[in-house]
């Protein structure tokens, strides 16, 4: 049996990093897809959609991911990340060239829904992954493979932005597709660390991984920040459009909302090693709070939609990865199944928030609808620093 050298084991470490920064990107890539390019009229005309079905689609494409996320921890323990990955990326691409060819609801739900399973398999197991391969630096690796999330979200954006004249919304699509094909390749082309050894699923390692201290609060904390990310994300700039300003320029704020979100994850990556990561989740969230009050309160104001916008993406920006490291502290022989537990319970929020700000916006107004990631957002606030006051003393906890 060969002995792998330590230059050898750090360069498969960058290889595997790698591959998972590829799988974050496509995962950021379909989260903005679809609040990019129906935030655009001329994309709801070609479905021949209203703003409820426009959550109902959100919703759909978030049902997957829950459904995809309860069942991908004990896959991942069970058979490791290389089968969940390339299988995921495929799954991504087949849904990207369904989604460019659609012309009613439809299609674009059923290819909503398989974007979504294949996203929740690829941030799951992207993230287990990583968590697995840097033990030592899993905070810092995690909020860096955020960046990522963060780099693929900016992309879209910027690809309708900059072609905005030029580039045809199934153009847009296919180009996402080659981007989730090639990290279909990538993953195909490596060598994964196998299995965790003996960390088949069984219901009992599920139950003392939820009954475990403080974990039903970070559960709760990522079900309020995710539903908040998902809504914000995906409403951002609708809503910029109907306090008045042009699609143009509301993409161009999404833009914004993505690059301020990569920054503050880049920075958050050295700040959680000075604050703590349970002191950067609070400080995180107190600042959402104030901007996404700051988005509601400014109406038709542009420089108030601006900062509420971009301080509501920095405040965001440092939340999911640092409770997911936190987690992976604690719970190191089971990391694949208390992660699936964790991103199943942020993706009802996922789910449920883009869905009634729609329903809301489509009966009161889009001001109205975005009184729901206000208050969720208040919530992360109260439950981070509930679980912080949980934190354990100490010695991680092994399911």
């Amino acid at each position: 049996m060969s002995v792998s050298t330590p230059l050898e084991r750090r360069l498969s470490g960058r290889r595997l990093f790698a591959a998972a920064a590829v799988a974050m990107f496509v995962f950021g890539m379909l989260i903005a897809l679809l609040g990019t390019l129906f935030g655009l009229p001329a994309m709801r005309e070609r479905l021949g959609i209203d703003l409820a079905q426009q959550g109902d689609l959100f919703s759909v494409l978030f049902a997957g991911l829950l459904a995809a996320t309860a069942v991908v921890g004990p896959v991942l323990d069970r058979f490791g990340s290389k089968p969940v990955m390339v299988s995921a990326s495929a799954m991504v691409t087949a849904a990207l060239a369904a989604l460019a060819a659609a012309r009613g609801f439809g299609v674009a739900a059923a290819a909503a829904l398989l974007l979504g399973v294949g996203g929740g398999w690829l941030n799951t197991a992207s993230n287990a992954l990583v968590s697995d391969v840097f033990p030592a630096d899993r905070g810092r690796m995690l909020n860096l493979l955020g960046t990522f999330f963060g780099v693929g979200a900016l992309f879209v954006p910027l690809v309708v932005s900059v072609g905005f004249d030029a580039l045809s919304v199934p153009g847009v699509m296919a180009l996402c597709a080659a981007v989730a094909g090639a990290g279909t390749a990538l993953s195909l082309a490596l060598r994964f660390p196998p299995p965790h050894e003996g960390a088949a699923f069984s219901l009992r390692g599920v139950v003392s991984a939820a009954r475990g201290e403080g974990v039903a609060l970070l559960a709760a904390l990522l079900l309020f920040e995710a539903g908040n990310e998902a809504a914000l994300s995906g409403w951002t700039s609708t809503y910029i459009g109907a306090m008045g300003w042009s699609p143009r320029l509301a993409t161009l704020v999404l833009l914004g909302y993505w690059a301020v979100a990569i920054a503050g994850r880049t920075a958050s990556a050295k700040l959680q090693a000075w604050a703590g990561k349970e002191r950067l989740v609070i400080g995180s969230a107190v600042l959402a709070v104030a901007g996404c009050a700051t988005l509601v309160a400014a109406a038709g104001w542009l420089p108030g939609l601006v900062a509420g916008a971009w301080l509501t993406a920095l405040g965001f920006s440092a939340i999911f990865p640092t409770v997911l490291a936190i987690a992976g502290d604690r719970y190191q022989r089971f990391a694949g199944t208390v992660f699936g537990l964790l991103f199943t319970v942020g993706n009802v929020g996922s789910l449920s928030f883009p869905w009634a700000l729609g329903h809301i916006s489509q009966s009161a107004g889009l001001r109205a609808g975005m009184l729901v990631p206000l208050a969720g957002t208040v919530l992360v606030a109260a439950c981070a620093v509930a679980a912080a006051r949980r934190a354990p003393a100490g010695r991680a906890v092994r399911a």
